[in-house]
């Protein structure tokens, strides 16, 4: 048997070489944004197979590259994390043949890939319309699979009993270093990224070392006959759908959209005439607002008399270019029924909406801009239609269509992948993913973002446009009377900016977490929409 403190050593050095060998690529590509995701590439399961299953489920783009590209994962995985639990196996304590760990490791990289594939397309699902509870729903029952899983990669009977504190402490651990490494490798520059790779791979190692110890030599296992793991496992299945049933019920979903500025009166000093934009899933029973140079737009377009109709829910769900093509008819007929320019308030989707408006319509009379929780740099993976036969991302499509679809069954409601609204952001993905957040000429456009939004995004510049951070959750922000009131300062021709500290920190934390964006021109359906060149590097911010 090999000396233990040259295990170790080896253990160390092929856990640091992983994630350096990732980064190494990413500097090569000028994948600046997938830097932060490298230290998971050593990590104790499943943070690993997590790692794995967002690559492959952004970048294949047929059936059979998907079917080979699981296989070799899988393959792969299991190989490393053998030799990592040959390498990491305490002292003084039989270590089975290394076949067997082998087989064993092989078995468990398939059974995790499987498990953990539909937080991998929830985290698809978080790329396309960058909300951060898909994020969250994806992450959180990976804390809870993390301790089992490390059990199942040593021996038999992983399944029964619960595992020791130490274990369930060391697990969480490395998902703490993955999360902080990811923020630092990102942070620093250049090939300095190298070094910090490494030592969060080393980390990752003397993790191992740890993990595999306390499941070899459990000081106790509690329900040692209680098939404890089985449970878990459907658990964790179940706090993403149940989020979703949550989230798509009708009970859950916005009720009347009645924001705090259609209940009173503009001051004299706003010289606009305002439109506000309801967010998606939201309702409208057709009251007219306070102020009769206040409207609210309608989803389901105007009535014979020229007033914005009552729309439900379902009527959100429009594309954003058909709502575009709405507004424009409300603009014109509110600008011409007041004689003063237009205003847009948009929340959510509504502030989407606005946005593609001023779009694809440039000489509008819309000159102000407000946008409230709009999705920031959305868009940044994609899945075909379900007609297609091939395309990038095929697989997470089919994923979420599975998952939505029993949503909807268990909540009633009528949210779909494939709803036109979000087809309509993919299918335009380079503008929403860039230009979502730049200046409009002629135009005084601001956004205010819950600081929550921070973890949707992957770090690096996202605005060149002025913006106000609040401390909340993603939409809502309408119905607070402070927002209310900084929004008819705007109005009023006041220049507003309000950074918070902690944005950019939660946006360096959530790096790790962030599904791998899509290159922008290796996507048929993107390429009129971009020019070409360098597929990682092209595209930045607003084309800077």
């Amino acid at each position: 048997m090999s000396h233990p403190r040259g295990r170790l050593l080896g253990l160390v050095a092929l856990a640091a070489t992983v994630p350096v060998l990732q980064n190494v690529l990413f500097l090569m590509l000028d994948f600046q944004s997938a830097e932060g995701l490298s230290p998971q590439g050593s990590a104790v399961w499943p943070y690993d197979s997590y790692n794995d299953m967002r690559w492959l489920l952004v970048y294949h783009s047929t059936w059979q590259a998907y079917a080979v590209g699981l296989v070799v994962a899988v393959v792969l995985r299991g190989l490393l994390s053998a030799a990592l639990v040959s390498l990491a196996w305490p002292a003084g304590s039989p270590r089975p043949a290394r076949r067997r760990i082998l087989l064993r490791n092989l078995g468990l990289a398939a059974l995790t890939a499987v498990i953990v594939s539909p937080f991998a397309a929830l985290a698809v699902a978080a790329g396309v319309v960058s909300l951060s509870w898909f994020v969250f729903a994806a992450v959180a029952p990976m804390l809870l699979l993390a301790p089992f899983l490390q059990r199942a990669a040593v021996g038999p009977g992983w399944w029964r009993g619960l595992p020791s504190a130490a274990l369930v402490g060391w697990s969480l651990l490395d998902f703490v270093v993955i999360t902080i490494a990811g923020a630092v490798v990102w942070r620093v520059p250049g090939w300095w990224t190298l070094l910090v790779a490494a030592l969060a791979g080393a980390v990752n190692g003397l993790l191992w070392n740890r993990t595999v110890r306390a499941a070899v030599l459990p000081a106790r296992v509690h329900w040692a006959r209680v098939p404890v793991a089985p449970f878990v496992v459907a658990l964790a299945l179940a706090i993403p759908l149940t989020a979703q049933v949550v989230t798509s019920s009708p009970a859950y979903q916005v009720g009347v959209f009645r924001p705090l500025l259609l209940d009173r009166r503009l001051p004299a000093s706003v010289p606009y005439a305002v439109i506000v934009l309801g967010p998606h899933n939201s309702r409208y029973d057709g009251r007219p607002a306070v102020d009769p140079v206040v409207e609210t737009f309608s989803y389901a377009g105007r009535d014979t008399a020229g007033r914005p109709k009552p729309y439900v829910s379902r009527d959100t769900h429009r594309s954003l270019d058909s709502s575009s093509d709405l507004l424009d008819q409300q603009v014109r007929a509110l600008h011409a029924r007041t004689g003063r320019p237009v205003a847009l308030l948009g929340e959510s989707e509504g502030a989407m909406v606005g946005r593609t408006y001023l779009r694809d319509h440039p000489s509008s009379p819309v000159k102000a801009l407000l946008m409230f929780s709009p999705l920031v740099r959305a868009a940044r993976v994609y899945y075909p239609p379900e007609d297609a036969a091939a395309g990038w991302g095929i697989a997470p499509g089919w994923q979420l269509r599975g998952i939505f679809a029993l949503a909807a069954r268990l909540s009633g409601g009528s949210d779909s992948p494939d709803e036109p609204f979000i087809r309509s952001l993919m299918e335009n993905a380079p503008f929403y993913r860039f230009q979502t957040m730049c200046p409009v000429p002629g135009v005084r456009v601001i956004a205010f973002l819950p600081t929550v939004s921070a973890t949707e995004l992957p770090p690096g510049p996202y605005t060149r446009i002025p913006v106000y951070e609040v401390p909340a959750l993603h939409g809502g922000l309408l119905g607070q009377q402070m927002i209310t009131d900084r929004a008819i300062d705007f109005l009023s021709g006041d220049n507003l900016q309000s950074k918070r500290r902690e944005y950019g920190t939660f946006q360096l934390l959530g790096a790790a977490w962030q599904v791998p964006a899509l290159a922008v021109t290796i996507n048929p359906v993107w390429r009129g929409h971009v020019s070409p060149g360098p597929p990682f590097s092209r595209g930045r911010l607003c084309g800077k």
